[in-house]
């Protein structure tokens, strides 16, 4: 396209008009970009005003990225000033969803922030991880733990937790504890889970499933040890050994640790409180051959301070290999600790880098 003919198209495009007004209205419309200066801007933005044939039109800043353009300075000024206005909405939706006796629709969350529905929802989940129905669901299971740890009768921590009635509370009993409540209570008591131990290069290898998925993935060098670690965390379930079917099981998951490129998508009853649970879906999130650092998951979910508490939800984790706890590392790319030894992490790593 020539000079003239380039300008033309720009002249005669309502965005153009828009830019020189300098409509901050238009602000969530689109971006232009700039070829001489390799920045894009917003409509709104105070810089002086490009020739017009060296323009060019973008309806986000992702796209504009995508073309190779860089935010000019205020650009990014102004999106970091949009992310921290978002971090405390989300902060304050947050606690109002931990305080609301009863689950809070999605319309008077998005209202209070001044957003849309589908705008709230969406920026909700990028900073935690979760939708906020599924972070309201995790704060009710915290608060149904927590009165059922400390002796209240069923019926009251499920009224107590936010649940209106008993019979809708039994319908999703398995996805909010793994296990009815009185097993709970009991220490798993009543609730089958069925294990099998097998050998890989890495050592013993322990993975044990309830009704609703794995439920723990253990590595070590001794299996009677990790068979006693398994009792430990669930003292009263009753561990059933498996028979050759499930041992089918713990060969895919031995297959992955020798080949990682194989993959591994297994059914996961995954337990945890709400924080453990968006560390371990960034976790999930980190493709294999690749790492992040602790403080780069911290990020991730929206709570950049909590470097030491992401430290600790990856010690936390009981199912090594599939919540892939092993691809985190430090900011200078150094290994750290690892539930199951540092050498089984190296040993991981590589593996996953040869694939």
């Amino acid at each position: 396209m020539s000079v003239k003919t380039q300008k033309s198209s720009v002249e005669n495009d309502p965005r153009w008009a828009q830019v020189q007004a300098r409509n901050a209205a238009a602000d969530k419309l689109f971006v232009y970009a700039v070829r001489t200066t390799g920045v894009y801007c917003r409509p709104s933005s105070a810089s002086r005003l490009p020739r017009p044939e060296n323009v060019e039109f973008f309806d986000t800043p992702a796209a504009a990225e995508a073309a190779g353009y860089r935010p000019s300075r205020r650009s990014a000024a102004d999106q970091t000033s949009v992310g921290v206005q978002h971090a405390a909405m989300v902060a304050r939706a947050c606690r109002q969803i931990e305080a609301a006796e009863d689950l809070l629709a999605l319309d008077a969350l998005a209202a209070e922030a001044g957003m849309s529905r589908f705008h709230f929802h969406r920026v909700f989940k990028n900073l935690t991880g979760l939708t906020p129905k599924a972070y309201a669901n995790a704060q009710r299971a915290n608060r149904l733990r927590a009165g059922l740890d400390s002796g209240a009768t069923v019926t009251a921590a499920i009224y107590d937790a936010g649940f209106n009635s008993n019979s809708r509370f039994y319908e999703t009993s398995a996805q909010v504890l793994g296990m009815t409540p009185t097993s709970y209570r009991a220490g798993g008591a009543n609730a089958d889970i069925r294990f099998a131990v097998g050998q890989s290069s890495l050592g013993a290898i322990l993975v044990a499933q309830s009704e609703r998925g794995v439920c723990a993935i253990l590595m070590g060098d001794d299996p009677d040890r990790l068979t006693r670690d398994l009792q430990d965390k669930f003292p009263r379930a009753n561990l059933i050994g498996a028979d050759r079917e499930f041992e089918q099981l713990v060969a895919q998951v031995v297959g992955f640790i020798e080949a990682p490129g194989l993959g591994l998508d297994l059914p996961l009853d995954v337990q945890g409180t709400v924080f453990q649970q968006r560390v371990w879906q960034a976790l999930r999130e980190i493709p294999a051959g690749s790492t992040a650092s602790y403080a780069e998951i911290a990020n991730r979910i929206g709570m950049p301070k909590a470097v030491r508490a992401v430290a600790q939800a990856c010690a936390a984790n009981s199912l090594a290999v599939a919540i892939p706890c092993h691809r985190v590392v430090r900011s200078d790319g150094a290994l750290s600790g690892y539930r199951w030894g540092v050498d089984r992490k190296r040993a991981l790593l590589e593996r996953e880098s040869r694939e």
